[in-house]
């Protein structure tokens, strides 16, 4: 998240805290107020007149400095400062806001000499500064001089804090440092503290917003509306919001936004950074340059304009465009850490990894405290454990156990992938891709956002770098080949576009291309996604991008995927698919996602008014022939009778049969269910209900029926994979028993028993191949009965001729030395090894008669 360049009052120290002399508290503490509510040309004015009236406190000119630099009067700002640091020549506050005035006033040698003076005062007058205003002032000089943040935090602000209190500047700079180092858990814990001796508090409601701004944008959105409730000029609050805003897409209401900033203070460097942004991603070169100039224009050297520039490119996916921001903010300032972790990262996305862990190691060398750079640390420890898998086209790091287990099939999974994707978008991809499976969900993490967390990703692609969670670090079992084909596709449309597609385009595609790739992968029309759609749920196309950003619920974030592949679905059915493979290109050469989709289809409001209609259609063609009104009643007594035809009745009634073990009653309505809805696939559906009652009067052929056809539509289904197994190798079916070994292995590859399964049906099928794999890959799963898996593995390797038999009977009988038809294929082995020939003796060493 981009970090405020004012979002501290700079200078404004512990206005609250000071005490003022006699007479003049009142006074001083209104004009304060009036700071803080926005107020600014008020507060301007009335400091001016307490000078002119030879009011000789510090604390009005830094009040006066402070409102200035917030309007953008930069250079009266200087003209205060530089009439007043002789007059106060041992003030720290003072030069603390003074090196920002001369920052903003290109004057970055005399910033350096004020800084200087910091540090020349802190060696020797640090005994004089014992207040808890002095003491936030002393941390954040030593801040500026590279001692340790923590170091600040336990050994100044935590004293300054049982020294005042009451201190307003300690919690703002307190929450302040952790913002900057990333740590979100106690930036909210001092905002919060904050907030509750000032309620009132603007900066405090910011503060906290920028808090939330990772973890939970509602919360970070109510924040802010309080911040700008009560002071509707808060610039800090305005910007974060144009973060927010153009993080979902919404680009005009970004610069109406932007305008209220710039209202205020017409120099803003911030905003023009975003207006920066906001050309380059309707590929305005000169608007950009032009807005970067002007963000530039009283600070030519300012390194965080870049780094903002780039880190929200970044966030685009526009990691090369990112890199290069950061490295020309890097040439402004080569100490810069934020730009120097930033670039770390994009260039890991890129591919470009050494450089990238250099980087990350020397931020961490130089800020110990950067959480980021000591988690990415300690990433590139456990990555350094990892095996690797390669070929001319991918490059993919698991950890050991699971590249022995699975690794094979992954690589498999993406050539094949590759093969179609590439071929159908008629794209050539000039590297291979990096795929990096984390069995550890904070790595995952780490590696794809620069902290543990976000777990309900299954995995990101950055352009040609795929991250992902493997099986083991899921908490919910998912498809591991529909997550890679997913996050491949999104390789081919990203390169194919260089990154410049909506988010909502990017995933609506790659869940498209599951579907279309296998028909039980991506999402499909359902009971719940019905009633959005006809409900008030369905977004308009031109903002589906936001959907994805501030979902009501974890189910609105599903259902913004599937109305995204939706939509795309209806482009493909409605112009075709050459259309979508148009607007794809035009995006690539800069045009912005609206004018694509008019240029190759239709007017945007006719595309949206006939994919409602589609959308609707789609809807309405769920199980026509069921009611699905829900029913009002509370008790679930009579339902059924009353709604012979209704969705919510008859799965109530038929679960209602099921708890009172009525399983031939229970069977009525289910089947009825599975005529009119046969392809429901929810976690109460009729398939599994029914199941159920056929297994519980041991109807077992008919409970394997149900269940084929559940599997044949969900491709997640643990339990049904696993019954279906155990149901099929009893019947001797081996056919259908290797299949959903096989399924369960594409959700969860990580246990023995689907691998026990899979090489038992294989045998019995004659696939003797895959009989092999399957116990060589059981056996290091380390299975109850081992005994078994290396003899059943010996006598199959010992039939295709493969010496290694040897071995795996010799370690059934070190298991189980009484084994004897172990004992017979050893025997056997034994018989039939050819002897070795014997070995002749050098000439040199024949014994002379």
């Amino acid at each position: 998240m981009a970090k405020p360049f004012l979002a501290f009052s700079v200078g404004l120290g512990c206005l609250l805290c000071a005490f003022p002399g006699p007479g003049r508290a009142a006074d001083l503490n209104e004009v304060r107020q009036q700071f803080i509510r926005g107020s600014y040309s008020e507060c301007i004015q009335l400091c001016q007149q307490s000078m002119d009236s030879q009011e000789n406190s510090e604390e009005w000119r830094l009040l006066l400095i402070d409102s200035l630099m917030t309007v953008g009067q930069y250079s009266n700002a200087l003209a205060v400062l530089t009439t007043n640091l002789e007059r106060y020549p041992s003030s720290l506050r003072l030069r603390l806001a003074g090196r920002e005035v001369f920052l903003r006033n290109d004057q970055k040698a005399k910033a350096d000499g004020l800084l200087q003076e910091i540090s020349f005062l802190l060696r020797n007058r640090s005994w004089g500064y014992r207040s808890a205003a002095d003491l936030v002032a002393l941390g954040k000089a030593a801040l500026l001089l590279g001692v340790d943040p923590r170091e600040v935090l336990d050994q100044l602000f935590d004293r300054a804090k049982k020294a005042d209190a009451a201190c307003r500047e300690v919690y703002l700079a307190t929450g302040g440092v952790a913002l900057d180092k990333r740590d979100f858990a106690l930036a909210a814990k001092s905002f919060t503290e904050g907030l509750k001796k000032f309620p009132d508090d603007p900066d405090f409601h910011f503060g906290l917003g920028r808090a939330y701004a990772i973890s939970d944008r509602r919360l970070m959105i109510e924040s802010l509306e309080t911040a700008i409730s009560q002071n509707t000029n808060h610039v800090p609050s305005f910007l974060l919001l144009v973060d927010h805003l153009v993080d979902g897409e919404q680009y005009a209401d970004a610069e109406k936004t932007l305008a209220k900033v710039l209202a205020v203070n017409p120099w803003q460097p911030e905003a023009w950074a975003y207006r920066a942004v906001l050309a380059h991603l309707r590929s305005d070169a000169a608007g950009e340059s032009q807005s970067r100039e002007k963000a530039l224009r009283f600070w030519k050297t300012n390194p965080a304009v870049d780094h903002l520039i780039g880190e929200k490119l970044s966030q685009k996916y526009r990691f090369a465009e990112g890199a290069a921001a950061q490295r020309q903010a890097l040439q402004f300032d080569q100490s810069f850490l934020p730009s120097k972790i930033q670039l770390a990262q994009d260039l890991l996305r890129l591919g470009e990894e050494k450089e990238g862990w250099t980087l990350a190691e020397e931020v961490q060398r130089a800020d110990g405290y950067d959480v980021t750079a000591y988690n990415l640390g300690a990433l590139h420890d456990s990555l350094g454990t990892f095996q690797t898998l390669t070929n001319s086209d991918f490059i993919i790091r698991m950890s050991k156990r699971e590249a022995a287990i699975y690794g094979r099939q992954v690589l498999e999974l993406l050539q094949r992938a590759k093969t179609n994707l590439c071929a159908k978008y008629a794209m050539e991809l000039a590297q291979p891709t990096i795929v990096e499976i984390f069995p550890e969900q904070k790595d995952f993490g780490v590696r794809t956002f620069g902290m543990p967390g976000n777990p309900g990703f299954l995995g990101v692609c950055f352009g040609n770098v795929i991250t992902a969670n493997s099986p083991a670090s899921q908490s919910h079992p998912a498809n591991w080949q529909a997550v890679l084909w997913h996050e491949f596709c999104h390789v081919v449309t990203l390169n194919l576009t260089h990154n410049k597609m909506p988010r909502w385009l990017s995933e609506g595609i790659s869940v498209y291309e599951e579907r279309q790739a296998n028909p039980t992968w991506g999402q499909t029309m359902n009971p719940r996604y019905r009633e959005m759609v006809l409900g008030e749920d369905l977004t308009p196309v031109s903002q589906l991008s936001a959907a994805f950003l501030m979902p009501k619920t974890d189910l609105h974030l599903q259902f913004a995927y599937f109305e995204s592949a939706l939509v795309v679905e209806f482009l493909v059915e409605r112009f075709g698919p050459d259309s979508l493979q148009q607007i794809l290109r035009d995006l690539g050469a800069g045009m912005e996602i609206n004018d694509a989709i008019e240029a190759r289809t239709a007017p945007l409001e006719e595309i949206e008014e006939e994919f409602t209609a589609f959308a609707t259609e789609r809807a309405e063609k769920l199980a026509p022939g069921l009611d699905w009104e829900k029913p009002a009643l509370p008790s679930d007594e009579g339902l059924w009778g009353k709604n012979p035809t209704n969705f919510y009745a008859l799965t109530r009634e038929a679960k209602r049969l099921l708890a009172d073990k009525n399983f031939k009653e229970a069977k009525v309505p289910l089947k009825k269910l599975l005529d009119l809805y046969p392809s429901d696939t929810g976690p109460d559906n009729a398939h599994k209900l029914l199941a159920e009652a056929h297994r519980s009067l041991s109807e077992t052929n008919l409970e394997r029926e149900v269940l084929s056809g559940l599997a044949s539509l969900d491709a997640d289904d643990l339990e049904t994979f696993l019954r279906l197994t155990e149901l099929c190798s009893a019947a001797k079916d081996w056919v259908g028993a290797a299949q959903n070994a096989e399924r369960f292995l594409a959700v969860n590859p990580l246990l023995t028993e689907p691998y026990h399964s899979l090489a038992r049906a294989s045998e019995a099928i004659g696939k003797t191949p895959l009989a092999i794999q399957s116990y060589q890959t059981m056996l290091l799963l380390d299975p109850v009965d081992p005994v078994e898996a290396h003899f059943r593995l010996a006598r199959l390797l010992h039939q295709s001729g493969d010496p290694a038999a040897k071995r795996h009977v010799l370690q059934a009988l070190e298991e189980a030395p009484r084994f004897r038809d172990a004992h017979k294929l050893l025997l056997e082995i034994t018989r039939d090894s050819k002897p070795l020939p014997e070995k002749p003796t050098p000439p040199e060493e024949e014994k002379k008669p």
